[in-house]
């Protein structure tokens, strides 16, 4: 469990940094260019409205999953990890096509806004991209937990204050313009961690499916539980970042080679473009 809520830690910080980097950019962008500060009011009315949204989304996640019966919680969790994976797999490639202009994008909607002097404009557009960075996180972190066995309130409370802390302090360092941690550097080594998350939690969905008899059970291909188990605490922390099993079946092995091939064409084909 604790490598698990190692995984929390991990998306509340990269998602919060993000966060972090949109609100500074449509500040500092206001900083130098609304001279009444009316628009900074509507800024961060825009973030906190996007918050409220994001919290309001785990609220009906989380009390939808509860009114679910029993013997169909398994499903549940499945959908949760699988939907969760592919909604990080969209997220890099996503941050991999937008990332270089995501600062003239939002800079250009904001000088269109102040132009029409419209500064509902600049409310919407910082509670889209703070909702949007909420909900992704929302839906990641569900689908963590839905991957743990155990869950425990204080523990994972702990996990979130902790990976905000950790966003903080990081988004601090980032804008000292440090040469040892730039954003390009920060961006490409949470995109790897990001994609092994992804296949960790595509792996999960597809045991809790044989669990199920939805896929098929097949036989071990080998057992290296004598030496590295995936329940011991460096198995288990392997298990939680990337996906390894000690005794993997068939379908395990070929679901995770045909991520990681489909990762490797994904990213081709985004770098072509």
């Amino acid at each position: 469990m604790g490598s698990q809520l190692g995984n929390v830690v991990f998306v509340i910080w990269r998602e919060s940094v993000e966060a972090l980097l949109i609100i500074g950019i449509l500040s500092a962008w206001l900083r130098h260019n609304d001279i009444g500060g009316r628009g900074r009011l509507f800024l961060w009315g825009g973030v906190v409205t996007g918050l409220l949204g994001a919290v309001a989304l785990g609220a009906v996640i989380a009390l939808f999953g509860e009114s679910i019966p029993d013997n169909t919680q398994q499903a549940y969790q499945a959908v949760a990890v699988l939907v969760a994976a592919g909604l990080i797999i969209q997220m890099v490639i996503w941050m991999r096509k937008h990332g270089r202009t995501l600062k003239g994008e939002l800079e250009t909607a904001l000088k269109d806004a102040s132009a029409r002097k419209s500064w509902w404009g600049i409310f919407a557009l910082a509670a889209i991209a703070v909702a949007r960075e909420g909900a992704e996180t929302v839906v990641f972190l569900f689908g963590t937990l839905a991957a743990m066995k155990s869950t425990s309130l204080p523990g994972t409370l702990g996990a979130v204050a902790a990976g905000f802390a950790l966003a903080l302090l990081t988004y601090y360092v980032l804008q000292l313009g440090s040469r040892i941690l730039t954003w390009r550097l920060f961006f490409r080594v949470t995109e790897i961690m990001l994609l092994l998350l992804a296949a960790s939690l595509l792996v999960t969905g597809v045991d809790i499916l044989g669990d199920l008899g939805i896929l098929p059970v097949t036989h071990r291909l080998w057992d290296s539980s004598a030496w590295l188990p995936d329940s011991g605490t460096f198995g288990g922390l392997l298990g939680a970042l990337t996906g390894y099993r000690a005794r993997p079946d068939t379908v395990e092995i070929l679901t995770y080679g045909l991520y990681w091939g489909a990762i490797y064409w994904l990213l081709l084909r985004t770098r072509s473009a």
